[in-house]
């Protein structure tokens, strides 16, 4: 966004002349408006104003809340909370647990005006074991879990900081770090926290701005440590190498992260990558009535995710029975970080298809976002700017702040080495002519007095005379006395050493390398998140997880469907006055083409549709059908019942011509075209896919299966009949209109289209039944008005005979076979 880096740039003082937002009226700029009443009104672009209060508020929101600094690893709200309880409250590890309402309100009040929620949100996740890699916050209370329950009212709760949280604000009293004056100007607040170790990389964090985002995953603390120690052994050092100590991401929660070395360095490198992270899982053995089973448990759940919801989800997936080989699920988890989640196979089942239908279908498995953006110090001191940095260059700013804070560290111990000498000194000249001294106060006429004249005699200033005349008359003691040269002398010598500390840049760094190695033993633990290069769900297709069988679905034509392992059609329960329109069967991975008058085709695997033994299910449940649409044909793609059906991709030429069977569909306009069953053999969305065009006002009356020796025949409402060879209509490769199979006279239209082996009933509107005759059907060509079955009257209804049921048999290779 190059509009806001030159808000930066005049943020850090880099443009001498900004622009100006508005300008008062002015003669030259024109009169103001309305005489002298318009003294008040401005003159100004309001597209040039609106731009930069625009990029004012997204330069307040990327620097002031929702993007994190690379030093200290903080958003504002959370460094404001640490520095609240720290500084103001004294919430030390070691203090007693306050109210949490009062921690709130003192950051409200001082630092942050803000609503009270949100920094309540924050030091609520602050203190959440399952979102924090390293807590900062110690909670009393309900603080929430990893169940999705939400945290108590601040004013049920109490908190403290934890111990490695003193580790990123202890040394804010040694002048370390810049303040800057709060929002009201009465009081300061640290620009960043003297963190001493990289808080950023540790525990992570997301955050949405205007034009950018940050997502950085925690990270194990010892592992991030021994990188800052390779760094600063061989700055040199490539992230691919630091990468041999940073293994990857680290969760609270756990899990197996998906990703393989060369995904790892890319994302590491280039600061921005997604990985997939699953929960982990074993096998236990369980004994129940001398046999013996394996049970599945889940271990751990990715991060960020609620494991009710997960749980509710799994059920949600055995009660739908959409993965049969599970039964049940219990949750036997003890705390939020200990997670128990015990599923329930059946028993020779492969434990690892289970998982790998979890993964993909449920939130057992989801996406982790790595991008590494946060903000980075600049020329001037108030203000940082955002960047994406890739690991090496986020280690490097921590341990250059690192190097800094530790370097005025000592300077500030040095000068108040220094001050104390200086006061010590003044002692020690004082008391080497001790009874002198005691002379000139007694004659003095007042403490000010005695100071000048001390000051006079002994050349001493004004701060060594005021602490000899401030020292309680015990201290003039021998001994006291030579207690104050020991001091004097150890004093001498701290400041010579840290003197010697402050000259070589190689020693700072060997005490920032110490400080580290003392953090890792005290606070780093084993890596509790795994990384796995073997994506267990690519070796599982969508099929893998259907138990293969045979089953009948009946398709009704008020457009229900349901799917049952045999249907009787005199039995099988239909809403009144609905009736079969077609019987599919197959086995449960194969699929069911349905066919709409608008020239959709809707395809979905047998197994998905809903099993049944009442009405069914309306086909609008699984697909998402316009106004006036409807099914009037279904086919399996089972090749027992599609004996020629290919499953490989024909050629377009001569072999396309030779993927039968073929479909011909026609319109009540008398259009019609021939395509085959490859383009709708897969599962559609919810959208489907075109097999055929109409024109307007037009619609599609009948989609069946036919061979190239099949006659059809072509029926209008005013008793016309034509009958036809199949192959006299074209073959579309795509969607298309088709050619002309009948010519409809005006106020005609076609009511049936059908094999011309059929003999359908057809009832006129004077009641009587017409029988067709062979002679009726007789072949002519494509095109023609057709032959008059009737004088008077129309057709009235044509009914076909009821779908046969599909037969299952099995061949000499034990394979299911159809009879029929």
């Amino acid at each position: 966004m190059p509009q806001l880096e030159l808000l930066l740039d005049e943020a850090m003082g880099r443009n001498p002349n900004p622009p100006t937002e508005v300008r008062k009226s002015s003669r030259a700029d024109g009169e103001a408006v309305g005489g002298g009443s318009g003294a008040g009104i401005v003159r100004g672009d309001l597209a040039e104003l609106t731009r930069r209060k625009y990029l004012n508020y997204a330069l307040s929101v990327i620097t002031s809340r929702a993007i994190p600094d690379v030093r200290d690893g903080l958003k504002p709200v959370q460094r404001r909370i640490l520095f609240t309880m720290f500084h103001d409250l004294h919430l030390t590890f070691d203090a007693r647990h306050r109210k949490s309402a009062k921690v709130v309100g003192d950051v409200i009040g001082k630092y942050h005006p803000h609503g009270d929620t949100a920094v309540y949100d924050a030091m609520v996740r602050l203190a959440q074991d399952f979102n924090m890699r390293a807590r900062l916050v110690d909670g009393q209370g309900n603080f929430g879990s990893i169940d999705g329950d939400r945290a108590a009212a601040y004013r049920y709760t109490e908190s403290r900081l934890t111990k490695i949280a003193a580790e990123l604000i202890s040394e804010i009293k040694s002048d370390t770090v810049n303040f800057r004056a709060t929002y009201d100007g009465t009081g300061e607040e640290p620009i960043v926290l003297p963190a001493r170790f990289p808080q950023l990389l540790v525990n992570g964090t997301t955050g949405i701005a205007v034009g950018m985002a940050t997502s950085i995953p925690p990270h194990n603390l010892g592992e991030v440590i021994k990188a800052c120690l390779t760094l600063i052994d061989k700055p040199a050092t490539s992230v691919r190498a630091l990468l041999r100590n940073v293994r990857g991401p680290d969760f609270p929660t756990g899990g197996q992260l998906v990703a393989t070395k060369d995904d790892l360095i890319k994302a590491y490198e280039t600061g921005r990558g997604t990985f997939k992270l699953r929960g982990s899982w074993k096998l236990e053995q369980v004994k129940s009535k001398n046999k013996t089973f394996d049970k599945i448990v889940i271990t751990a759940v990715p991060y960020a995710i609620e494991k009710a919801a997960l749980v509710e989800e799994i059920g949600h997936i055995i009660y739908a029975k959409k993965l049969p080989q599970l039964i049940g699920i219990q949750d036997l988890s003890t705390t939020d970080v200990l997670v128990e989640l015990e599923l329930d196979p059946k028993s020779e089942v492969d434990p690892e298809l289970i998982m790998a239908y979890l993964f993909k279908h449920t939130k057992l498995q989801t996406t982790v976002k790595f991008d590494l953006t946060c903000l980075v110090p600049t020329d001037s001191a108030d203000v940082c700017a955002p960047a994406r940095l890739d690991l090496k260059k986020i280690l490097q700013y921590f341990l250059n702040f690192r190097f800094e804070t530790i370097t005025r560290r000592f300077q500030h111990a040095l000068r108040k080495l220094e001050e104390r000498i200086h006061i010590l000194e003044g002692f020690e000249i004082i008391f080497d002519d001790l009874d002198r001294a005691i002379r000139i106060i007694r004659k003095s006429d007042g403490k000010s007095d005695a100071a000048k004249k001390l000051i006079n005699a002994f050349e001493v200033d004004a701060i060594q005379a005021d602490a000899v005349l401030e020292t309680k008359l015990y201290k003039l003691a021998k001994l006291e006395i030579e207690k104050i040269r020991a001091e004097l002398e150890d004093k001498r010598k701290q400041a010579r050493a840290i003197q010697t500390i402050l000259k070589s840049k190689t020693k700072l760094w060997s005490v920032v390398r110490s400080e580290l190695v003392t953090l890792s033993d005290e606070y780093s633990d084993r890596r509790r998140t795994l990384i796995d290069e073997d994506d267990l769900t690519a070796e599982f297709n969508s099929e893998s997880f259907i138990i293969e069988e045979d089953a009948v679905v009946l398709i009704t034509k008020a457009g229900w469907l349901k799917r049952q392992r045999s249907i009787n059609l005199s039995t099988t329960r239909m809403r009144e006055g609905d009736s079969a329109l077609a019987l599919v069967g197959g086995s449960t991975r194969e699929c069911v083409a349905l066919f709409s008058n608008f020239g959709t085709t809707y395809v979905a695997r047998i197994n998905d549709i809903p099993a049944s033994s009442g009405h069914g299910t309306p086909v609008q449940k699984l697909f998402k059908l316009k106004d006036g649409e409807r099914i009037i044909g279904a086919v399996p793609t089972d090749p027992r019942f599609m004996e020629e059906f290919r499953h490989e991709k024909p050629d377009m030429g001569a072999d396309y011509e030779e993927a039968y069977p073929h479909f011909l569909a026609a319109t009540r306009q008398g259009m019609s075209l021939r395509f085959t069953l490859w383009p709708h053999r897969e599962p559609s969305n919810t959208r489907g896919r075109l097999f055929g065009r109409l024109k307007k006002d037009d619609e599609f009356v009948a989609v069946f299966k036919v061979y190239a020796e099949n006659d059809i025949c072509a029926l209008t409402r005013k008793g016309k009949l034509l009958s036809c060879n199949v192959m006299d209509v074209n073959l579309l490769a795509g969607a298309g209109r088709g050619v002309k199979l009948v010519n409809v006279e005006p106020g005609d239209d076609v009511i049936a289209v059908f094999p011309s082996k059929l003999a359908p009933k057809v009832t006129k509107s004077s009641g009587g039944v017409l029988t067709i005759t062979a002679g009726d059907r007789a072949v002519t060509h494509r095109g023609g008005k057709g032959k008059s079955l009737f004088k008077r009257g129309e057709v009235k209804a044509v009914e076909f005979a009821a779908p046969e049921l599909p037969v299952f048999g099995e061949d000499d290779g034990g394979h299911t076979k159809s009879k029929s």
